[in-house]
């Protein structure tokens, strides 16, 4: 089978459930996003030698592409797998544990420091982006409101990982001073 279809030629792709849809619609931005996160996530893995930071990435990865599978499928396929309050909790539990080896924080600090942690900045305003593209897909059509609040816990989990990488490899945060 060859990857290539010539299907989506003309601005038109087929979501889960063979269902026709232009290119620009709210679901495919919705499901790129989620994409696009998923594969810098994937980069953050490849420079990161940390594995208190790369076994949790992937397991989000994989949470991640049944995101966008839900968010591709239509409302006939309910045998996907879907994001729960369990996984929220579980990243919730996560952040918790990260944080009890944080100073708390108590200004806006410059994304940065080491290369894994400009990473994990950068893969956290993807998911940011992702997220207000989610919201307004879930203005065309109901969604599991449980991946909304999941990729707003996601962006707060890449910068307490963030902030630990730099932390462990010594680097200083640079707070933001207003000038």
């Amino acid at each position: 089978m060859s990857i290539y279809t010539r299907k989506g030629d003309y601005g038109e792709t087929y979501a889960l459930g063979n269902t026709k849809i232009p290119k620009d619609h709210p679901c495919v931005e919705a499901y790129g996003q989620i994409d696009e996160l998923n594969a810098i996530l994937g980069v953050v893995i490849a420079f990161c030698d940390d594995r208190d930071i790369t076994i949790p990435l992937k397991q989000v990865q994989k949470e991640l592409f049944s995101v966008g599978a839900e968010l591709a499928a239509n409302h006939r396929m309910q045998k996907l797998p879907k994001i729960r309050p369990l996984h929220i909790t579980e990243l919730e539990k996560l952040i918790d544990s990260i944080e009890k080896e944080l100073l708390p924080l108590t200004h806006f600090i410059l994304p940065g420091g080491s290369r894994t942690a400009s990473l994990l900045h950068h893969a956290r305003t993807v998911c940011r982006r992702a997220e207000r593209r989610v919201v307004a897909f879930s203005k065309t059509k109901r969604i599991n409101e449980n991946i909304v609040i999941y990729l707003n816990r996601l962006s707060d989990l890449l910068f307490v990982m963030a902030r630990l990488v730099n932390k462990k490899k010594r680097k200083e945060e640079i707070v933001w001073a207003g000038r």
